[in-house]
């Protein structure tokens, strides 16, 4: 009877350790490729932009923008993928207001993300 109880006491005092919550291994390994990633978008942003605009003023077609394409994809690609790209371009859209009108509210929204609210 003794030996019950104290089996069952013991029971009630072994300390067991919290549960921790494990992180999705998916995640994890969607972190880690996106670590090195976003560096690599950023640097083809960039790529981008300077191919970009010799492109856009050697069209020989004029009013045909192929360059502008291009340079709004790095653009984005940048200021997405980098802090201090979107902190310049921010700061760019901030200097030059004239540079808004270009760019519908959707392309602000798409390369500043919830920041293009404070250009208003």
């Amino acid at each position: 009877m003794t030996n019950d109880l104290s089996k069952q006491n013991l029971e009630k005092t072994k300390w067991l350790p919290p549960k921790l919550d494990t992180p999705n291994p998916a995640a994890v390994a969607k972190g880690g490729v996106m670590k090195i990633l976003r560096p690599i978008l950023a640097l083809l942003g960039v790529f981008f932009i300077v191919i970009g605009v010799p492109i856009a003023f050697l069209t020989p077609i004029p009013f045909v923008p192929i360059g502008l394409p291009i340079v709004i994809l790095g653009v984005v690609l940048l200021a997405r993928n980098s802090l201090t790209g979107k902190r310049w371009m921010r700061n760019v859209i901030a200097k030059h207001p004239s540079l808004k009108r270009f760019a519908p509210n959707w392309l602000l929204h798409l390369i500043l993300g919830d920041e293009a609210q404070t250009l208003k």
